[in-house]
């Protein structure tokens, strides 16, 4: 898989100590991958059926802190056959307890990505971390009248009495995604295009309907000249790897979820394929090895 540089020339300078973006070819499409920022969230929450103490050495083991971890929140503007697709939108600005998120505007404009530009964006669920950038008056109003709105009909038909009592979230989280879906729903209704299953939306950029950590949670697979790539929204958090059986706090059914993931990974890894995840550490994109009966995360090589 080749990478290149995709910003465009006339993108204003924003000095940056830390990259925000990172671009690569998948064949023919085009991808960028955009950090929106981080969100401090409870540790507990990666790993809610671990005990204590298998917890805290995970986290010992991966010099994380013990109480408090900052979630990666990575997004992806992929271009394929003259379309332009945003793949999920960060988390807005309208959240002060997450300072820290909130960025793609801001990044997009540094990349050189006019908003208007967007035919098409695809959603892999609707919590406010994958939505609220949409909701943003300085993305929203930039954004074409024809503007595309893919998700799973049962994302959709899930939010209408969304089910909390399998998730273990930290208050109020569960009631802001709730409100958040509802008006997210209410704004883009007439530019909804749901599907069932499975659906192209470009060529070679097909979304699949998981399930698990949300009804109508997808994935998005990229494929063009023999490379392939899979965006894999919430299917895996980063403890998903060594400890693929772990409950994540946010999964509404963490049993399929676990499923959803297993299956997933063991595909990666047995197609050589490359992965990027939107709560992985920037820019998330790796490969999968199979490592006894777990896996391990092999970041790439940045290409310069």
């Amino acid at each position: 898989m080749s990478h290149v540089h995709t910003a465009h020339t006339e993108a204003p300078g924003h000095d940056e100590l830390v990259p925000s973006r990172y671009a690569l070819k998948v064949g023919d499409i085009d991808v960028l991958v955009i950090s929106d920022g981080v969100m401090a969230i409870p540790s507990v929450t990666y790993a809610t059926n671990a005990t204590q103490s298998d917890l805290a050495a995970w986290l010992d083991d991966m010099f994380l802190p013990p109480e408090v971890c900052n979630w990666p929140l990575n997004v992806a503007v992929v271009r394929s056959g003259g379309q332009t697709i945003l793949i999920d939108s960060g988390l807005g600005t309208e959240f002060p307890g997450f300072q820290r998120a909130g960025q793609l505007v801001t990044r997009m404009e540094a990349a050189g990505i006019d908003p208007a530009s967007v035919t098409d964006v695809v959603l892999t669920h609707l919590h406010m971390d994958h939505i609220g950038g949409l909701l943003v008056e300085g993305l929203r109003g930039r954004l074409r009248q024809d503007l595309r709105v893919h998700l799973a009909a049962a994302e959709a038909e899930f939010w209408a009495a969304p089910d909390f009592s399998r998730t273990v979230m930290p208050a109020p989280v569960p009631d802001v995604l709730r409100t958040t879906a509802s008006r997210f729903l209410d704004v883009y209704r007439s530019q909804l295009r749901p599907f069932e299953t499975e659906y192209e939306v470009a060529p070679g950029v097909v979304m699949q309907r998981t399930g698990g950590h949300t009804a109508g949670h997808s994935i998005v697979r990229l494929e063009s000249g023999g490379d392939r790539l899979t965006f894999a929204g919430d299917a895996l958090f980063q403890p998903g790897f060594d400890k693929p059986d772990w409950h994540n706090g946010f999964d509404h059914d963490p049993e399929l979820t676990t499923r959803v993931r297993i299956r997933l990974l063991t595909e990666l890894a047995s197609r050589g394929e490359q992965l990027v995840g939107a709560h992985l550490p920037f820019p998330s994109v790796c490969h999968v090895a199979v490592d006894g009966n777990a896996f391990r995360f092999v970041p790439v090589v940045w290409d310069y």
